[in-house]
């Protein structure tokens, strides 16, 4: 007679040694990369003294908001946020939009050299924005769009890595179905706004998402071109608040959970479609 099996909740065999390690080193990885964004959250309710104190404390005596308040006083945000969402917003539509214009033409056309401009393409991530910062800086000038929002929008509208994961996307849909629209009598545009559009949704909010991300958080590029307070966006205000002559952390640490709020606001919701998306893909 054998021996009795383990078995887990509801009658399930406990998982194997190999699982449960593997499992206690992703939980043990999550933790420490949420350690410091955990420590800025309970740390921006301290006070200067606080944060001052050796060995630090985790906890704040109080979690009054008066660290927001003073920040919101002495901040600017509702101009910075404004700039912020506008060069969000409009940068993540116009990506969308060029990006799957060029991976549409890329996926269902057949034309000559379209194999090596999608490898040019594609060798353009391995470039650096410090490798072509001057030249884009200088077409920029000479555009007249330097100390204004379009400045932070246009130049970063087309990017390698959304027209990949469209382009991508794309291969997947068959082609006897745009030959039939086709046949049925709808144009070019129809074709990509009614049918391949509409079946490129996992595709479409990944690049959306890795857009607001990117968008959000970029502070070079605005640095250099943003040279007025009403065109600063949140990232490059909060880096001139931290360059005072006496630095407020607890106010910086305020305002840093604020900018960062909302993209986590963001991945926390469309998490599962950013995994979709991705395994349809096929980007690694």
């Amino acid at each position: 007679m054998s021996p009795p099996r383990w078995t887990g909740i509801g009658g399930r065999p406990m998982p194997s040694a190999g699982k449960v390690l593997a499992y206690t080193g992703l939980v043990a990885l999550a933790l420490l990369v949420l350690a410091p964004v955990l420590w800025t959250a309970l740390s921006s309710f301290k006070t200067s003294t606080e944060l001052s104190l050796r060995p630090p404390r985790l906890l704040p005596e109080s979690f009054r908001p008066d660290n927001y308040v003073d920040a919101l006083g002495r901040f600017n945000f509702a101009v910075y946020l404004r700039n912020s969402v506008l060069v969000t917003v409009a940068a993540t539509v116009l990506t969308l939009v060029v990006n799957t214009m060029a991976a549409y033409a890329l996926a269902k056309y057949n034309f000559r050299g379209r194999t090596t401009l999608f490898l040019v393409i594609l060798g353009t991530i391995m470039v650096p924005l410090q490798v072509i910062f001057i030249p884009v800086y200088q077409v920029v000038a000479d555009l007249g769009l330097v100390n204004s929002l379009w400045g932070l929008i246009i130049p970063a509208a087309a990017t390698p890595t959304g027209v990949f994961l469209l382009r991508q996307y794309m291969l997947t849909i068959p082609d006897e179905l745009i030959e039939a629209a086709r046949i049925d009598g709808a144009g070019e545009p129809r074709i990509f706004l009614r049918v391949v559009l509409p079946l490129c949704k996992p595709a479409l909010a990944v690049v959306a998402i890795f857009s607001v991300v990117w968008r959000w958080n970029d502070f070079l590029w605005p640095l250099v071109v943003a040279q007025d307070e009403h065109t600063y966006t949140l990232q490059v205000a909060l880096a001139r608040f931290a360059a005072e002559e006496v630095v407020p952390f607890n106010l910086i640490l305020a305002m840093s959970v604020v900018t960062m709020a909302p993209v986590v606001v963001v991945f926390l919701f469309m998490q599962r479609q950013i995994v979709q998306g991705i395994a349809q893909t096929g980007f690694k």
